[in-house]
This record gives C-alpha cells, sequence and structure tokens, in this order.
C-alpha cells in the first residue's frame, strides 16, 4: 500500500460472460489515489466505467486483483464487514440522488451514521454541519421535493461526506443537471476535497468536469491510460 493513499487497486481483472464466450472489461488495472486527491474516468459508453466503480466501491468482485481502502483490502471481507466499510470510509454519489422522499434533506445526510449506530443527537449535528459546508443550513427541514435538482445532489454529496470517508466514487454526478447547476455541484466538491483531504474518484462523460480534475484517466480496451492536459 502506498503511503497516504487512500484508494488502491492492482491487477483488476473482470469479464462478463456471453453465450458461450466471455467479454474481457478490465484487463489488468493499476490505481493509486492519494488523500484528498481528485481522479476523473472517461470512456465510451459501455466500457467499463460502472465496473470498475462498482468493484472499487466493494460492490461487485473482480475475477482476480485486489482492491485497498484506506489500507483496507476489501476482497477478504465477509458482506457485513464490507458493508462497515462502505458506511465509514466511503461515500458514493451517483446521477439521480436517490434521496428518500419522505425524509427532510437533514435527515437524509443523517441516514449513514445513524445506520453505523451513531447516536441521533451526534448524527444530527454532524448532518447539520456537512449542509452548511455545501451551502444548504437554509434548507435542512426541506423534502427533496421542494428543492432543485441541483440542491438534491449536493444533498447527496453532504450525505456521502457526513461520515468522514477516506475516498468517494461518484457515477456521473452532474449528469442530471444542467451547466449552471453541474458547475456548482463540482465547486463544492473541489472545496470539499481540499478543506477535508477527501478523495473523489469521478467517472465522468462532461470533458469540462474532468479537465478541472488533478488526474484524466481513460477506460479503453480494459486498460486506463493516462490523460494529457
Amino acid at each position: 500500500m502506498s503511503r497516504a493513499s487512500a484508494l488502491e487497486c492492482r491487477a483488476l481483472v473482470k469479464s462478463f460472460r456471453q453465450g458461450p464466450a466471455l467479454l474481457p472489461v478490465l484487463r489488468g488495472i493499476d490505481l493509486s489515489v492519494g488523500q484528498g486527491e481528485r481522479v476523473a474516468v472517461l470512456g465510451r459508453s459501455g466500457s467499463g466505467k460502472s465496473t470498475l466503480l462498482h468493484i472499487l466501491g466493494g460492490l461487485a468482485d473482480p475475477d482476480s486483483g485486489e482492491v485497498r481502502i484506506d489500507g483496507t483490502a476489501v476482497g477478504p471481507l465477509n458482506p457485513e464487514a464490507r458493508a462497515r466499510l462502505r458506511n465509514r470510509r466511503m461515500g458514493f454519489v451517483y446521477q439521480f440522488h436517490h434521496l428518500l422522499p419522505e425524509f427532510t434533506a437533514m435527515e437524509n445526510v443523517a441516514m449513514p451514521l445513524l445506520l453505523g449506530a451513531h447516536k441521533i443527537s451526534e448524527a444530527r449535528e454532524r448532518a447539520v454541519d456537512v449542509l452548511d459546508a455545501v451551502g444548504l443550513s437554509g434548507r435542512l427541514d426541506h423534502r427533496p421535493s421542494q428543492l432543485s435538482g441541483g440542491e438534491r445532489q449536493r444533498v447527496a454529496i453532504a450525505r456521502a461526506l457526513v461520515a468522514d470517508p477516506a475516498v468517494v466514487l461518484a457515477d456521473e454526478p452532474t449528469g442530471n443537471l444542467d451547466q449552471e447547476s453541474a458547475d456548482q455541484v463540482f465547486a463544492v466538491m473541489l472545496d470539499l476535497a481540499q478543506r477535508r483531504g477527501t478523495a473523489f474518484v469521478v467517472v465522468t462523460h462532461d470533458e469540462d468536469l474532468a479537465r478541472q480534475m488533478q488526474r484524466r484517466l481513460y477506460l479503453t480496451d480494459g486498460h486506463l491510460i493516462e490523460g494529457t492536459s
């Protein structure tokens, strides 16, 4: 494990069966993401970007290879231990916010802490703090239906960050937003990465967003290739 790595994978291989044939998707992926580093992963549709993200997040297993999150190897963990690692050291943001419609912004953000057996008072306090950090201190008691698309996505980012994870994995986090809202959401991500030391790995089709990351990686024919500025 490299010093100060939030996420590291080595020699990830993944194939899917199509009838009698195996379709290789990942062909020996190596990746190391440092604390607070922002990495974009780009590639055409069907190239395996989401598959890679699911494996990095412990939501799917590779055929071979290793993933480590904040120094912990994911593969050997049983489902319960893997879920605890995701809850405590990882955050997830998707194209669609997946907020619970019956709960307020604060309640949605507090949910990971409550699932992690934190006290209600502590969960609420931390949720308020992180919602303030994403600029939504005035929207604590609003339900998702009362928020704009950009606000909903900022709540989703707050939820991903409330447990102070080592790394946040984001799958097209601005893909469902207009340009102004996307710019606001990305500015929040950049600021939080810098101030909290949270690493971000962002799968995106948005070249403008990717250019603002510290590294751009292209998933091509099962391999990650470093992009150029």
